[in-house]
């Protein structure tokens, strides 16, 4: 799986969470959690979206390290690679 097949996955879960957000203008390297301003029932419905769709198994001592939308992409990319 490509890092933008990637992405393009990890958008589609956040738009059902905060629809109202422009992924576009997304910085990769900034908390999501602030930029979207999503809490973090939101931010584990959409890990376990992640894994549901892509089939990535994300422990939760992994949840700290998955700050950005870069650290997503990077964390499901060497897992599904």
């Amino acid at each position: 799986m490509t890092e933008a097949e990637i992405r393009a996955a990890i958008v589609s879960g956040l738009a059902q969470i905060a629809p109202e957000a422009d992924f576009e203008e997304l910085p990769a390297g900034e908390n999501l959690r602030e930029e979207l301003d999503i809490d973090s029932y939101d931010f584990l419905s959409l890990l376990i979206g992640l894994n549901e769709d892509l089939g990535v198994e994300i422990p939760e001592e992994d949840y700290e390290k998955l700050v950005s939308l870069a650290d997503l992409i990077d964390y499901l990319f060497k897992r599904l690679n």
